[in-house]
């Protein structure tokens, strides 16, 4: 037994579990007798209560995590979680929380390999359900451990290193349309993220100072941009025609916001009539951040750029950058107090 504040606590340790609690009295006497009767209740199997979610399944679980967590996250992890659970839901269905084990998501993330499924996605469905299982563990109190946290994830080695040639940008211009060229300028100069591209309003452009406010970022953190004079002609040419229906600074021809679908759908279409393979709308993003790497600015500017919010994030696009580490070195030449290219330290001193 132990004091905190004046209060007499216990720390029993039996079978691998830990269970410390308040004994709620000051009376050491009567705090001895407590814990007694605990110890007691423990040898005989009565002190451990099934917890209250001993009957909720896995669909229970869902619906929780959908209506009291998701709700409260960034749109593009709101569709993710919709996405992965459409692929828990068949595998685990209405099975209760007390039969998922380790075994049972090992099963599931074979099956999802078998069926050629990469394995970032099988990941990211996993992430959701330890997700879920980490809230009912500690804040739901359903379960009392979480079965996906001992499940080994998968090695993912699917990250892409392709950008834009100069070649299939002007292939590409020359045959979008123009809305779409729009689009792609504005992506190629700003490295936004799709949705936070189609979800631009004029409310967050500021033409005076030319930047932009971007808020519904993936990191939720809301990030500045200033804006090149590629980039600002874009606005400036959208600025003329604005639509009245909404405040969205590109919308499709009815004035409605351009989905997703319609952009990529749009986009995957022309790079194949022009035959830009394997080259997808995010690729634009790499382009973005790879050609800023090529001409020297540091990675801390473009993970800022980015919105990144480790730099780890950013040092993929390291090696495009060899040289412009050459003037970090050169600076210290203007400071150098022996030439050592002209004469050698014996010769200065003769």
């Amino acid at each position: 037994m132990f004091k905190r504040s004046g209060v007499w606590w216990t720390c029993i340790r039996h079978d691998g579990r830990k269970i410390q609690k308040s004994l709620e009295t000051t009376d050491r006497k009567l705090a001895k007798a407590i814990e007694a009767k605990i110890r007691t209740e423990i040898i005989e199997g009565k002190y451990y209560e099934k917890p209250i979610g001993s009957k909720k399944t896995f669909k229970d679980l869902m619906e929780k995590l959908m209506l009291e967590h998701a709700t409260k996250q960034a749109r593009n992890t709101q569709v993710s979680y919709n996405t992965s659970l459409n692929h828990l839901r068949p595998f685990f269905g209405e099975t209760c929380l007390a039969a998922i084990t380790p075994k049972m998501v090992v099963r599931y993330q074979v099956q999802r390999w078998n069926e050629r499924v990469k394995p970032a996605s099988i990941n990211l469905e996993l992430a959701m359900l330890s997700m879920a299982f980490t809230l009912a563990v500690k804040s739901w109190e359903w379960v009392e451990v979480n079965p996906v946290i001992k499940v080994k994830k998968l090695k993912v080695d699917n990250e892409r290193d392709r950008w834009l040639s100069r070649d299939e940008e002007r292939r590409l211009f020359e045959n979008s349309p123009e809305w779409l060229r729009d689009l792609i300028s504005f992506a190629l100069h700003t490295g936004l993220r799709q949705e936070e591209l189609l979800c631009l309003e004029w409310s967050r452009v500021d033409l005076f100072r030319k930047t932009i406010l971007i808020s519904d970022t993936k990191s939720r953190k809301p990030k500045m941009l200033p804006l090149n004079k590629i980039a600002l002609d874009v606005i400036c040419k959208r600025s003329k025609v604005k639509c009245i229906k909404n405040d969205y600074v590109f919308f499709d021809a009815k004035g409605n916001k351009i989905t997703a679908i319609h952009l990529r759908r749009a986009f995957n279409l022309v790079t194949e009539k022009v035959g830009i393979d394997n080259f997808r709308w995010h690729d634009l993003r790499h382009t973005f951040a790879t050609r800023l790497a090529q001409r020297g600015v540091d990675l801390y500017k473009i993970s800022k750029l980015l919105g990144h919010r480790d730099i780890k994030m950013t040092q993929r696009y390291a090696h495009h950058c060899p040289d412009s580490l050459r003037d970090g070195v050169e600076i210290l030449e203007t400071d150098a107090i022996v030439d050592y290219n002209s004469t050698t330290i014996a010769e200065k001193r003769g």
